[in-house]
């Protein structure tokens, strides 16, 4: 089926997101162990990608977890360590979408402050023709909320948009839409994915 347009989650497509790998770095994989353990830190960011305020929302965890709240401000305090670095190769076949006059837009579970933060950062988050992010729609993939949102606004069929992430819930939810998915697995595969439907030379 034709492909009108494509959809790029951001985190591990265009940008890694290993907040566990920072923490083993900074302050060793035992006591990261026992930190993800004891916190649903994972939730804490959710309600950030939902549109809470950035510092407010880690604060607030942190001042409820005294026991870690050196290592729960550094969620907040080194965000940038840990959304890093880009994807090099993910971010050429953007490019080379664009060039290619393929529509390319942004879905991305992503709070109002960290984005604003990455975008200087990562100057390839102008660069999309529609970008749909979580904290600014109050909703998070896989809501089928936000993906009606997408399609509410981006005049485009669904079943012509090519949805790729790397969250299989993510996918499974675009694909109970009827989008085309492609689940990412490294800029290689879905590179050989893009030419396959003639997108990408």
């Amino acid at each position: 089926m034709t492909i009108s347009a494509v959809i790029f989650d951001i985190g591990n497509v265009l940008i890694e997101w290993q907040p566990e790998r920072f923490y083993d770095r900074v302050i060793g994989k035992p006591r990261r162990r026992d930190m993800f353990a004891a916190l649903d830190l994972h939730a804490m960011n959710d309600d950030i990608d939902k549109g809470g305020d950035f510092r407010t929302t880690v604060m607030q965890f942190a001042a409820a977890n005294p026991d870690w709240h050196t290592e729960i401000m550094m969620w907040h305090d080194n965000w940038t360590e840990m959304a890093a670095p880009d994807i090099p190769s993910s971010v050429a076949i953007l490019r080379q979408l664009r060039a290619a006059d393929v529509p390319v837009f942004a879905l991305s579970n992503f709070g109002i402050q960290p984005f604003a933060i990455a975008e200087p950062i990562y100057p390839f988050l102008t660069e999309f023709d529609r970008r749909y992010i979580s904290g600014h729609m109050g909703v998070t993939k896989p809501d089928p909320t936000i993906y009606q949102m997408v399609e509410d606004d981006c005049g485009h069929d669904p079943t012509t948009l090519l949805f790729v992430d790397d969250r299989q819930e993510n996918i499974d939810a675009a694909q109970a839409r009827g989008w085309q998915t492609h689940l990412f697995d490294g800029p290689d595969p879905f590179a050989v994915r893009l030419k396959d439907e003639g997108l990408l030379s």
